[in-house]
């Protein structure tokens, strides 16, 4: 991608790579960083090479695919909305997408495929409140009260989630409960499967329309002028972002500030047009929560954190600071 600097891809990929093998090599049994790669190829011990691609792997993997979701939506949201701020777990749409697969749960409805496609109609309906609301407090391109209706929607889909639960098993309660919270400890293959594909679809859509997405950030007026069908380009937009963060959600809760920090530091690094922003936010975001998830399960060992606390700690006191830098301005 002319214009986005080649260090900036050794770099992610190195630090993708550092990611992966401190996921795989730390846990209960720690291993070795030799003893990690030779498992992947299946040589070595028996029990670290199930240890590895076993345990491990699914669980990697996963944190890799919903980081990458995670913040290839917000590099698209920012970029459609121009508010730096926008992240799908902030505007209401990971709430949305939250409702949608803890209905598929409590109804039964889980077979391959469905809590995904249940939770991308609640993330579908969030956006549309989300646009509803900002639009009768005085419009949508306002990043303030699209930031209010993103919390309203948010809000209210917590409550939604609440009432779903309130005659549930208390099983289900506490498993729902911690899964709202954030956890890659539910990894499997199978699972893991389709969240990458609903993932490898979104991202490709986005790299595609890389070029509408340059020209959106540009204003709608300017967009307009160029060519660009402004409504169109920014409602399959829409859907594409609420694609992956129902996915997200669906594989591991919700995890938030992903989507709000990766993107800046794509571009701080160099990234400049969408097409690079959107590949290189996927790259570092993918690193980013498979460093949280490990955070999570060993910073107070044996207990584990919740996933979406971990993030929640770096991206709060990251949001706070946009703010006030956008309030200065």
């Amino acid at each position: 991608m002319s214009g986005t600097p080649r260090l900036l891809w050794w770099a992610l990929g190195a630090i993708g790579l550092v990611a992966v093998t401190l996921g795989l090599a730390v846990g209960a049994t720690p291993l070795s960083a030799l003893a990690v790669w030779q498992a992947l190829g299946g040589t070595g011990d028996a029990t670290v090479v199930a240890i590895v691609r076993d345990l491990r792997l699914p669980r990697v993997v996963l944190g890799l695919v919903v980081g990458a979701g995670l913040a290839a939506s917000g590099t698209a949201l920012q970029s459609t909305l121009r508010n730096p701020l926008a992240e799908p777990y902030l505007l209401g749409v990971s709430g949305g997408a939250a409702v949608g697969a803890v209905l598929a749960v409590v109804l039964g409805l889980t077979a391959p495929g469905m809590v995904p496609l249940a939770a991308f109609g609640g993330a579908m309906l969030a956006v549309l409140l989300v646009l509803l609301v900002a639009r009768a407090a005085g419009g949508r391109a306002d990043p303030r009260v699209l930031l209010m209706a993103g919390v309203v929607v948010g809000a209210f889909c917590t409550a939604a989630i609440m009432v779903a639960l309130a005659s549930a098993p208390a099983d289900t309660v506490r498993g729902a409960l911690w899964w709202m919270m954030g956890s890659l400890g539910d990894a499997q293959w199978s699972g893991v499967r389709w969240v990458a594909l609903y993932v490898l679809l979104g991202l490709l859509a986005l790299v595609w329309w890389g070029r509408d997405l340059d020209v959106l950030a540009l204003g709608e007026e300017a967009a307009a002028s160029l060519g660009l069908d402004v409504e169109r380009a920014t409602r399959r937009i829409f859907l594409t972002s609420s694609l992956l963060a129902a996915a997200t959600v669906a594989g591991a809760g919700l995890i938030g500030f992903v989507g709000l920090v990766v993107p800046a530091i794509a571009r701080a690094l160099g990234a400049r047009s969408a097409r690079a922003t959107v590949l290189a936010s996927a790259l570092a975001g993918g690193a980013l929560v498979v460093l949280a998830d490990l955070v999570a399960r060993t910073a107070m060992r044996p207990a584990e954190l919740p996933l979406g606390a971990v993030t929640a700690l770096v991206g709060v006191p990251f949001f706070l600071w946009r703010l006030r830098a956008g309030a200065a301005r």
